[in-house]
């Protein structure tokens, strides 16, 4: 009679609050929810299909042990007020976490007060700054998705945030794990010395015209050069964008932007001991990994200094454009940042 009535108790709770039930009428405990302190994963944004995948991959019932337990709990849908793309996408995304057990908050100070570590998914870099400085406050360690924001001022204001905060961030493409780029970084090849990097480039009016999506490819490209791009020249057509990268011993590396012919990742990488290709991305899962890692540390994988500089190499690209070309310094970006 006790179990009948605290289940009973149960389900009238969960179905005022909505807690603790997916739209299938499964049951998740809220204990079990209590029993997870120290794992529990909150999102901001349901304006991208990285939340859904994700979650998918988290809250599978068989996860893999890399993930170590985390599960995401609960999530605020709010995204991009104005890009269509992304506000159409809303709806459908927030019926698809449900029924992966997760609970719909309706503010960012609601989650926060339900979950340990947040995943920024908000699709639209200008929010990112508004949205995490919350975040940041309660010391909760925090990935946010590409781009990390919209301009180097907004990326340098959260950077500065982190710090008086002491609270770690970090932002990454998931390009950045393409297949074959960790055994570059580990030398397989000896010293990196040039590199050409490729991705689509679709633009969108709202954000700079590689923060949008060419980022994906210069993230490549600052994973294999590392940092100390010096200068950017950039041809542009209706069609590719082609920027050169100069870096400050003298290296070249390059990046190419489509955006008509077949969407393809890739890079080509001149080694010391070897030129190799790069083209098979693994997916989302190998990001993920060294999210949950990192939820577990403390210990960033990719520094604030690089991404940084990934910003002002769009930016930078973007001004050479508008001087028709013209080589441009990353020190007047990274300084008016």
């Amino acid at each position: 009679m006790k179990d009948n009535y605290n289940r009973r108790r149960f389900i009238k709770l969960a179905a005022i609050t909505g807690a603790g039930m997916t739209l299938t009428g499964s049951l998740t405990p809220l204990f079990a929810q209590s029993k997870m302190k120290g794992k529990r994963v909150g999102i901001i944004g349901l304006d991208t299909s990285h939340a859904v995948a994700f979650t998918k991959t988290l809250n599978a019932a068989d996860a893999l042990p890399e993930y170590k337990g985390y599960k995401v709990v609960a999530a605020y849908p709010k995204g991009s007020n104005d890009i269509k793309s992304s506000v159409d996408r809303i709806p459908g995304y927030i019926e698809e976490v449900k029924k992966l057990g997760v609970e719909i908050v309706g503010s960012i100070n609601d989650l926060l007060k339900k979950v340990d570590f947040v995943l920024l998914e908000t699709n639209d870099g200008r929010l990112h700054l508004e949205q995490a400085l919350p975040v940041l406050k309660a010391g909760k360690r925090m990935f946010i998705d590409k781009p990390i924001a919209a301009s180097v001022a907004d990326a340098k204001a959260i950077f500065e945030a982190s710090k008086k905060y002491n609270t770690p961030v970090f932002s990454s493409s998931s390009l950045r794990y393409i297949d074959g780029i960790a055994e570059i970084n580990q030398g397989k090849i000896g010293k990196v010395l040039g590199a050409h990097t490729y991705s689509p480039a679709a633009f969108e009016k709202t954000h700079p015209d590689f923060f949008w999506y060419g980022i994906h490819g210069v993230e490549i490209l600052f994973t294999l050069m590392g940092t100390g791009c010096k200068s950017v020249s950039r041809i542009h057509t209706p069609d590719t964008d082609e920027v050169v990268g100069v870096w400050d011993d003298n290296r070249i590396g390059t990046f190419r932007g489509t955006r008509n012919g077949k969407s393809e990742y890739g890079a080509t990488v001149f080694g010391e001991k070897a030129t190799v290709n790069l083209g098979k991305f693994k997916g989302y899962n190998p990001l993920l990994v060294e999210i949950i890692n990192f939820f577990e540390s403390g210990t960033v994988p990719v520094r604030p200094e690089e991404t940084l500089e990934i910003c002002a190499f769009m930016e930078a690209a973007d001004a050479s454009k508008a001087r028709e070309g013209k080589s441009v310094l990353l020190e007047e970006f990274i300084k008016k940042g």
